[in-house]
């Protein structure tokens, strides 16, 4: 049997667990508009019982100009202690398709100093296509702390950025689709150019899975090592506003390579301001 990464849990595994004492189920989903899909709305109407929504244009650091920036470590445990969750609990995270914007919740507690997160394969969409339980209940939340414990490393900041561009001190995996990394397809948001940093390689978020379903670990190096990073070089991810630069992050991870860092501002901050070098074509 091919290896699975330590990081996804099956379906069949969630609905054994389901009401075990410590653990957190947590409704990750997040869309873009093109997808035409409300998160809010399809969590409300149908979720796994005991699941909790993340809201991640909630769950941010107010007043940075920028989508979905990390909270300070103290906003972050509010959140989390206000959802019902404890850094000691097994945390399982999905999304509709599977392995969209559920890794970035996976990230964000992990780099907060949850010590079990996971990611569930086949996300909700998945459940609900094999029949699985879904309710439209409201989530009755205990109350919990929430105590982190940020890890700063694994964060790049927009200054750091710039070095590692103008030095070539680590990789960047872009995880936008193809058109929007060499520049044909414009960016969904308005004000900002297309393309890419120098030196940037492309990893599309949607090329570490198939069917909603994370590819063996075997499979995912391979897809890495064809994007052109170095498994043995360090790393730093980003995408569009932060969310799926965190499926890349979520694969460097299960292949072993724990190097690596998100770049939190991605590209809503790289693409819109005018002090940064930006090219387009392939890498």
């Amino acid at each position: 049997m091919s290896e699975r990464s330590k990081f996804v849990v099956s379906a069949d595994w969630l609905q054994e667990k389901l009401g075990t004492p410590g653990l957190s189920v947590i409704d990750g989903s997040w869309y873009l508009p093109a997808n035409n899909r409300d998160a809010r709305a399809e969590y409300e109407a149908g979720h796994i019982p005991g699941a909790v929504f993340f809201d991640h244009d909630l769950v941010v650091e107010p007043d940075t100009g920028l989508p979905h920036s990390l909270p300070h470590a103290r906003l972050f445990a509010a959140f989390a202690s206000a959802m019902g969750i404890s850094e000691d609990d097994t945390i399982v995270v999905y999304d509709g398709p599977g392995f969209f914007s559920a890794p970035r919740v996976w990230w964000m507690f992990r780099v907060m100093g949850a010590k079990n997160v996971r990611v569930l394969d086949g996300g909700i969409d998945g459940w609900k296509r094999e029949g699985r339980p879904v309710t439209d209940e409201q989530t009755n939340v205990a109350a919990s702390v929430f105590d982190t414990r940020f890890d700063e490393s694994r964060v790049a900041s927009f200054e750091e950025m710039m070095r590692l561009v103008d030095t070539g001190s680590s990789q960047i995996a872009d995880a936008r689709p193809a058109g929007r990394f060499e520049g044909t397809d414009p960016e969904p948001r308005a004000g900002m150019r297309s393309g890419h940093m120098p030196g940037a390689v492309n990893v599309p978020a949607l090329s570490i899975a198939e069917g909603g379903k994370l590819l063996p670990v075997k499979e995912l190096r391979e897809v890495l090592q064809k994007s052109g990073l170095d498994l043995e070089k360090p790393v730093v991810t980003s995408c569009g506003s932060g969310v799926t630069a965190a499926a890349i992050t979520l694969a460097l991870e299960s292949v072993g390579h724990t190097d690596n860092k998100l770049y939190d501002g991605s590209w809503s901050q790289w693409g819109s301001r005018p002090d940064t070098p930006v090219v387009t074509g392939k890498a």
